[in-house]
């Protein structure tokens, strides 16, 4: 496992399953932890056995308003003294129309969630960053960010946007030990995934806890010289 002693690490949608396996992976750290997600009993169930000094948790955040971000990150250095490692896992999928007949309302919701949470954490703590003159950011894509398909258009170009967001962070810390990359997953296999596509070959997906590991690879000191990546996580896939 990788050594976060002494650091602080912020888990957006940290009650969501790949959220969960971050911190499982965490717990066997000596890392603090800022459990970050707006469902708050699945968010208190899943980091009950935390030891009170080491976790923070965080339910009914509004990732999507700049306030509500802002008090996060705020409350988050207050405890810990400082927040050095930020992973958005926060995600939703829509898919299924065409760009002709799928709602508007399904392009906002996904550039809202996939890629404005991501914006605004990321805004919220650069700062903090910079001052301290370390950081690290990781970023939950998607392979569909690669290239548009029938029927996820919406989806497809909410993470694309998402990788050129962390391209441009990348860019931009370059000489500040500051770094951002992002994971782009296959089909994860989750309780969910399972229930949408009952049919589906599962040998050719990706556990959350691979996932996890090459999140808190790139979060880790170990990942320093790499920024601006976007690594597959595909499984067999």
């Amino acid at each position: 496992m990788f050594d976060f002693s002494s650091r602080t690490v912020l888990v957006t949608g940290a009650a969501g399953n790949l959220g969960q396996a971050i911190g499982r992976e965490l717990a066997g750290t000596t890392a603090h932890l800022v459990a970050v997600d707006v469902s708050e009993p699945g968010l208190a169930k899943a980091y009950a056995g935390w030891p009170a000094d080491r976790v923070l948790v965080l339910a009914g955040i509004d990732l999507t308003s700049p306030a509500s971000v802002d008090e996060m990150a705020q409350r988050a250095i207050s405890r810990f003294g400082h927040v050095d490692v930020l992973i958005n896992t926060v995600g939703t999928f829509r898919g299924g129309q065409s760009v002709v007949d799928g709602p508007l309302s399904d392009w906002d919701l996904l550039m809202n969630v996939n890629l404005r949470t991501a914006l605004l954490t990321s805004r919220a703590l650069v700062p903090h960053f910079l001052r301290r003159g370390y950081g690290r950011i990781v970023n939950v894509a998607a392979r569909p960010a690669l290239a548009g398909a029938a029927g996820i258009a919406a989806y497809s170009a909410s993470k694309a946007a998402l990788l050129r967001l962390t391209e441009s962070l990348a860019a931009e810390l370059k000489g500040h030990d500051i770094t951002a990359n992002a994971v782009m997953p296959g089909t994860i296999d989750t309780p969910q995934n399972r229930a949408a596509m009952p049919d589906a070959d599962t040998t050719t997906w990706v556990t959350p806890a691979a996932v996890a590991c090459a999140v808190l690879f790139l979060a880790s000191e170990e990942a320093g010289a790499i920024t601006g990546a976007a690594l597959p996580v595909s499984g067999r896939g």
